[in-house]
């Protein structure tokens, strides 16, 4: 009869009160939420101003009633009752709190009844749970089982650390047998001793992640026990509940994503593998003029890659999350980097197909790119390879090849071989025709150098001091190391012919005619510690 009382009078004061009390009539401001606990416990979260108190007033007000009626007794029964719109939850026979339409959460779907009920059977638990804290036997066996649970959980560390210690020991012996079963003919194709860390880090991984998983559990298990820490622990296990929940959705969710994805990458590696047969048979002769045995293996491989990129731009949206935001701010700063870093190695791959595509360099040419020459080895997209005479391999940059003077001396020539030149400088007191004709004949003495087409010899420059004379020939070997010994041999069959005749180089420069001719006599060839060959 009390309860009753209680609800006509409050409703009576606020059918006839000319101040506007209820959450409805409060202003329009938005008052800042506060949520009521008790015991550790979420009750209920007040949103609006009821009868002129705010949510934070509210909860101190209900707070301070809770803990009073569970202080006086123990057993309280929990019961809402109705008043215009909103609702009273009782608490034995005082009022607890008032739930009014203000409370209830705009962004839920639950009404003012269900909130009512929700919070209703919050301060239900509320009430068991202080009954269950006065219990010294339930305590008791709270205990009991804590200590079950920690000797359990001791139990099993201890259990997997020995696990672990075995394994261990006969990982090696495994590890071998296995890897020797995994061979073809003769060759072992997995090596143990590589193999060895990998496995022990992925147990240590593994170990460590069961003992976080069993302590995540032990601890959820023990707050559980007793009615205080019980929310924490109920939390603790809703929480990892909903992660594996969350992942499990997720890779369901997926699925369907990732057969678009696969399907479109089928497609495409065979859209590819059909344009490199389609790309191989157009490069016979007499079909395009650009696509060749040299462009083909260029070729092919840009149309791959835009045939990839173009897959991977179709397949984006169907990737898992490709829509959050966290793949969007990778993929700007993957962008970012690339654009930034990749200007250098973009216009080297300009360079290497300029090179590729103009045809300015062959593999097994050989050429003089600035002050480098030797045959080039490898045209790379990069990169170029050139390999000297004198057993160094030289990596050209393709930047630079394009931006210099590119000397081919294989080129021009009739069949197979290469351009050789050599030049030097004799005074103006010899004849030229003499000159010349002991040119030729370094040229003929010289093994490698072809007779046909004939060697020539060019003035290039009328100098100070003399004439500058160049003799050019073709030669049959075209590997670096072959074509310096023939320069070598050319260089001294040169002197040889001049010495026999009597005419003095006088490169580089001289100052003045000596008294005595600077030449070296047939008779002073092989002096010490020269030896001459012996004849055959």
């Amino acid at each position: 009869m009390r309860i009753r009382g209680l609800t006509v009078v409050i409703a009576i004061f606020c059918l006839l009160s000319p101040v506007h009390l209820w959450a409805e009539d409060a202003p329009k401001a938005p008052d800042a939420s506060a949520e009521l606990k008790v015991a550790n416990r979420s009750v209920m979260v007040f949103r609006a101003t009821v009868l002129g108190e705010p949510p934070q007033s509210r909860v101190k007000r209900a707070g301070a009633v809770i803990r009073e009626a569970l202080d006086e007794a123990d057993d309280l029964n929990v019961r809402i009752d109705p008043i215009q719109n909103s609702y009273l939850v009782l608490l034995g026979n005082r009022r607890a709190f008032i739930v009014s339409p203000k409370d209830v959460d705009s962004l839920g779907t639950a009404s003012v009844l269900e909130t009512a009920e929700q919070a209703a059977q919050n301060l239900r638990q509320v009430v068991a749970e202080t009954q269950e804290a006065r219990s010294l036997r339930l305590i008791l066996r709270a205990l009991i089982a804590v200590t079950l649970a920690t000797t359990l959980y001791f139990a099993l560390l201890w259990g997997m650390v020995y696990l672990r210690l075995k394994l261990l020991k006969k990982l090696p012996e495994l590890m071998h047998r296995h890897t020797k079963a995994l061979s073809v003919g003769r060759v072992q194709l997995i090596d143990a001793n590589f193999l060895y860390p990998l496995v022990s880090r992925v147990l240590w991984f593994l170990r460590w992640l069961v003992v976080l998983l069993l302590t995540y559990e032990w601890l959820g298990f023990v707050l559980s026990r007793f009615p205080y820490t019980r929310p924490w622990g109920e939390s603790l296990n809703n929480y990892l509940l909903e992660v594996a929940t969350y992942l499990f959705q997720s890779i369901i969710s997926a699925i369907p994503g990732l057969g678009v994805a696969l399907m479109i990458f089928f497609i495409a590696r065979g859209v590819s593998a059909f344009s490199k047969r389609v790309l191989r048979r157009m490069a016979g002769p007499g079909i395009l003029n650009w696509l060749n045995e040299e462009t083909l293996q260029p070729t092919t491989r840009l149309m791959s890659l835009a045939i990839w990129l173009f897959a991977l731009a179709m397949a984006y949206p169907y990737l898992p999350g490709a829509g959050t935001d966290a793949f969007k701010g990778l993929s700007v700063l993957l962008g970012l980097m690339i654009s930034l870093g990749a200007t250098s190695v973009v216009g080297q791959a300009a360079s290497g197909l300029i090179l590729t595509y103009t045809r300015t360099l062959r593999p097994g040419e050989f050429v003089r790119i600035g002050e480098y020459e030797g045959t080039v080895t490898e045209l790379g997209m990069f990169t170029t390879r050139i390999r000297t005479g004198l057993g160094e391999v030289l990596t050209l940059p393709n930047s630079m090849i394009t931006n210099s003077v590119t000397k081919n001396y294989s080129r021009i020539v009739q069949g197979a071989g290469y351009v050789v030149d050599t030049v030097v400088t004799i005074g103006y007191d010899t004849p030229w025709r003499q000159v010349e004709a002991m040119l030729l004949e370094a040229a003929r003495r010289t093994a490698g150098i072809l007779a046909v087409p004939t060697p020539q010899v060019f003035q290039t420059a009328l100098s100070d001091f003399y004439p500058e004379y160049r003799l050019v020939a073709q030669a049959i070997p075209s590997q670096p190391r072959p074509r310096a010994e023939l320069l070598s041999m050319l260089h001294a069959n040169i002197q040889d012919v001049f010495n026999e005749y009597g005419v003095q180089i006088m490169s580089p420069h001289y100052l003045g005619d000596p008294r005595q001719e600077k030449w070296v006599p047939r008779e002073k060839w092989y002096s010490a510690p020269a030896q001459e060959p012996k004849e055959r």
